[in-house]
């Protein structure tokens, strides 16, 4: 055999080629033109010893920058607990790939229950998928869910305080789902109710979509949103970051009825931007319009408890014209990896991480409105983010904080100056890049 790991025998494939009419596999690729085929010997390095290996890969990290992390705009430097890769990785838990046969897949059907029940305690939902790719296409497959539940109604208010990225990628969505966008400025730094009040007035508009915490960080008081988008026959959505959940009153306390957002911040690594994890969650009698699966508890034969995949209403399973979505790619590995991090953390740890990241946010503001060459944009509760404006040259403080080895001073679209302390970071770090400012001037 010419791998010693493949299950195949020679017999095996010869039986297989013999079924399908085919003397021998190159022949399964005679349809490829011969120029296009590498026929030389490839260039790989001599075999390496483990130690060599680590040694080989080092050598490669040493060439990448370790910055120190002031930038968040929806991927936040969290930490994460060493013993959360290793718990990810037993086989009880990494199961099967998809778990379509409950009998094999009972450890990745049960951190999928667990998963959706921590999502929805977080978020006050009745229910959660497991999942989706990210917090921008959950926001997207979200506003899809509104249009659905409607079913007459083609028209989704956007706030426009939603994070960039999650505003391009609901646009493209809407475009190519025959949904028409009316999209909400802001006022004052948050979603303005009035205009929502009168886009409403229309009576064409299937859901409303805002952020609880928005592109300026800043947190948003929803008082009458839900009453006023209801009284209109439409869905009232939130897009959260629902690690801030364990200390902000829930989206299900505002009156949601759909929450969307990106669970990296749940212990996820950065990772040069992925991969991550999308949730979303809703009240029961929106169940049937999520996309993606959802797993259920129930008894087997003997009596004893099991879970089981309930609902996949996914164009896999289902014809396409009938399926509330085409997401048929697992991404429950992530789904685990958010609920061994909750399971470590648990309420008490969570609220930890915000209270330090809240105290750190807020002491680096002070510092920079200290130096008289930062101004308040917005006097408005920030949790740990914010922006600022600077009179220095914001390229120019770019790149010398960048030297320093701090990546922090995000520019936004207004020509703000955007920051972000998480538990990450120490008082010690926060004062040294002021410092390091400070000699700007």
């Amino acid at each position: 055999m010419a791998f010693s790991y493949f299950p195949h025998t020679e017999d095996d494939i010869a039986g297989m080629l013999d079924r399908i009419g085919v003397r021998t596999l190159d022949e399964l690729y005679s349809d490829v033109p011969s120029d296009v085929i590498f026929r030389g010997e490839f260039d790989l390095p001599d075999a390496m010893s483990e130690m060599e290996v680590r040694r080989y890969f080092e050598n490669l990290d040493s060439f990448n920058r370790k910055l120190k992390i002031f930038c968040g705009a929806g991927a936040y430097d969290h930490y994460s607990p060493s013993v959360v890769p290793y718990i990810v990785s037993r086989s009880e838990f990494l199961t099967a790939y998809t778990p379509y046969q409950a009998e094999i897949s009972q450890g990745t059907l049960r951190y999928i229950f667990e998963y959706q029940s921590m999502i929805a305690e977080l978020t006050g939902m009745d229910c959660s998928n497991a999942s989706m790719y990210d917090g921008a296409t959950a926001a997207a497959e979200a506003v899809i869910m509104s249009v659905a539940a409607s079913k007459k109604r083609k028209r989704v208010l956007v706030s426009e305080t939603l994070l960039p990225q999650v505003m391009n990628t609901v646009k493209t969505y809407a475009g190519y789902n025959g949904i028409s966008l009316g999209f909400i400025p802001a006022e004052d730094g948050v979603t303005s109710l009035a205009m929502i009040k009168s886009e409403l007035g229309t009576g064409d508009v299937a859901g409303v979509l805002v952020p609880g915490i928005n592109r300026y960080g800043i947190i948003e008081d929803f008082t009458d949103f839900a009453g006023t988008v209801h009284s209109a026959g439409a869905l009232f959505m939130i897009y959260s970051d629902p690690s801030s959940l364990a200390v902000l009153k829930s989206p299900g306390e505002w009156g949601a009825d759909i929450v969307c957002g990106d669970a990296q911040t749940l212990g996820i690594p950065l990772s040069f931007g992925g991969p991550y994890v999308g949730f979303l969650a809703c009240r029961k009698e929106y169940v049937r319009k999520l996309p993606g699966r959802i797993v259920g508890a129930t008894e087997d034969v003997d009596g004893k408890r099991a879970f089981v995949l309930t609902l996949q209403a996914r164009e896999q399973h289902i014809r396409r014209e009938k399926a509330t979505s085409n997401i048929c790619s697992n991404q429950s590995l992530m789904a685990l990896y958010v609920t061994v991090y909750l399971s470590l953390m648990g309420p008490e740890g969570l609220r930890k991480v915000n209270d330090l990241s809240y105290g750190g946010a807020h002491y680096l503001y002070e510092s920079l409105l200290a130096t008289g060459h930062f101004k308040t944009v917005f006097d408005r509760p920030f949790l740990k983010e914010f922006v600022v404006k600077t009179d220095l040259d914001v390229a120019v403080l770019q790149q010398t904080l960048l030297d320093a080895g701090y990546f922090a001073a995000l520019s936004t679209e207004e020509g703000y100056v955007s920051f972000c302390v998480t538990e990450m970071r120490t008082r010690q770090e926060i004062d040294d890049m002021v410092s390091i400012i400070k000699k700007l001037y």
